[in-house]
């Protein structure tokens, strides 16, 4: 029998999906702020009466931004770091949690190497040891400095295992029976199964790649490898220069640097507004995904 909800009841679903709203239209707010600045006129914004609409529309910024050699490039750099690493992280996650998710009595190290990649979550070297090693190993300036050191995420790993142990064993020993080995009964059939654990983990792989910044002023000795994240915040943030062309920098008496930095915050953000929303549905699993295994 289905009760009617209760007068308090109603009342706090009514709190609720009013505070969800506010909070919704806070976070959109600024995002449309930026998109009616990027379209506006260099003397509306350079006075500041652009709000939520833009004023003396026109689409000069963006035809600068995608002529511009600097952001063209930092954006390609950001492409290829994202696919490859998401390449790697994901090759690797996977062939981590596979042999983690077995019981103690099939692979009796389990314990160990899984307490091994819980310490690095606990304990890091430090930000001087991890440059040294990076530039030990003659990666310094490489697409691999942003991809490698963190090839093995370790909070995707202890996801992903959590869920290979939800998988019914009877399926893995079904396949050995028939003649297949560990690799074939991964590829085959617990790989499958997970689509919704690997599609949350490629989303948090994903993001976190396209929004990393630190690493790529740290880790690349020319601003002409910069990553786009790391290029906007050197150009948007840090508001240095230093990284735009001769001719780029004539430009801006022409064209509101506001407005130039709003059209490469819209672009930056761009891909990922793209892709997250059929990814979304993936999300909430992935919040909750290690919780209700041991």
């Amino acid at each position: 029998m289905i009760h009617a909800a209760s007068f308090s009841r109603k009342w706090f679903n009514v709190f609720n999906y009013t505070l969800l709203i506010l909070l919704s239209v806070a976070c959109v707010l600024p995002l449309i702020h930026v998109l009616a600045i990027s379209f506006s006129s260099n003397s509306a914004a350079t006075a500041g009466v652009v709000k939520l609409w833009p004023v003396d529309f026109n689409t000069k910024s963006y035809e600068f931004v995608l002529s511009t050699g600097k952001f063209t490039d930092a954006f390609l750099i950001s492409v290829k770091r994202v696919l490859l690493g998401t390449f790697v992280n994901m090759l690797l996650t996977i062939l981590t949690a596979y042999p983690l998710a077995k019981e103690t009595s099939r692979f009796r190290p389990r314990t160990w190497y899984a307490w091994f990649f819980v310490l690095t979550i606990l304990f890091g070297g430090g930000l001087i040891p991890w440059y040294m090693i990076i530039r030990a190993t003659g990666l310094l300036d490489t697409i691999w400095a942003l991809v490698l050191p963190g090839a093995v995420p370790v909070f995707s790993v202890i996801l992903l295992l959590n869920f290979f142990r939800g998988i019914p064993k009877e399926l893995e020993e079904a396949a050995f029976i028939d003649g297949a080995g560990h690799l074939s009964t991964l590829v085959r059939i617990i790989v499958p199964l997970s689509v919704p654990a690997l599609a949350t983990i490629m989303l948090f792989t994903v993001v976190g790649h396209w929004n990393a910044w630190f690493d790529g002023l740290i880790l690349m000795n020319s601003p002409a490898h910069y990553p786009l994240q790391s290029y906007l915040q050197t150009v948007v943030i840090q508001k240095d220069f230093t990284a735009l062309g001769e001719e780029e920098l004539k430009s801006l008496k022409v064209i509101s640097d506001r407005t130039i930095k709003a059209a490469e915050i819209i672009l930056g953000a761009l891909p990922v507004l793209v892709v997250y929303p059929f990814l979304q549905k993936y999300f909430m699993k992935g919040i909750v995904l290690g919780s209700v295994k041991e």
